[in-house]
């Protein structure tokens, strides 16, 4: 990961890893429409991340087994993004995050992602829950930079349980309301309204 003063597409900047895109009112893209992502990885190759707040009604144990009984309520998949839809990033939180656990990589505070190819009976104990993604969202160099420049998307702090909120649908105007001032106002902003 590239930290501050290292160049990230193009010119020197901070590194975004594990903080919180919440898109503005003006992002009218479907995929994208009032989402809170979670950056997994910003470098100069481009950023990845997973939309927290897009629950499906497919349980995780339909589809990975025994990862199912460690997804936190709701314990379905959650549509990641629009790129590679067939994949699956896995999140979790650790119970202990200075304890280095094969196959978890931390990405900020206590959550990381986890290999699905461990067993999940050798994290148990370790871990307090996951989260599935079905696909991500991903930006080319510079990209992402250029949508925030543009007013797409709100930078925020990242709490360690957004990723794992019982209520995923709240989860945009919680992030919002929770900032204060004009930010918490945009909560309220009535999704049928167009900016253009």
């Amino acid at each position: 990961m590239y930290g501050e003063g290292q160049a990230i597409g193009g010119r020197s900047m901070k590194s975004m890893t594990g903080q919180l895109l919440v898109a503005t009112p003006a992002l009218k893209d479907p995929n994208f429409d009032r989402t809170v992502v979670l950056l997994v990885a910003h470098e100069a190759g481009g950023a990845l991340g997973v939309v927290l707040n897009r629950a499906t009604e497919v349980p995780v144990s339909d589809v990975l087994g025994e990862w199912g009984a460690l997804a936190r309520d709701p314990a379905v998949l959650f549509e990641g993004g629009p790129v590679q839809p067939e994949s699956a990033i896995c999140l979790a939180r650790m119970r202990n995050p200075v304890e280095r656990v094969k196959g978890f990589h931390l990405i900020s505070g206590a959550v990381g992602t986890v290999d699905l190819s461990v067993d999940p009976e050798r994290l148990r104990e370790r871990i307090s829950g996951i989260r599935v993604f079905a696909g991500y969202s991903g930006w080319s160099p510079g990209q992402l930079e250029a949508e925030i420049s543009g007013g797409s998307w709100f930078v925020l702090d990242a709490l360690p349980g957004d990723a794992f909120v019982d209520r995923p649908d709240d989860l945009w105007p919680m992030v919002l309301r929770r900032q204060g001032g004009i930010m918490a106002a945009v909560a309220h902003f009535p999704p049928d309204v167009s900016l253009n």
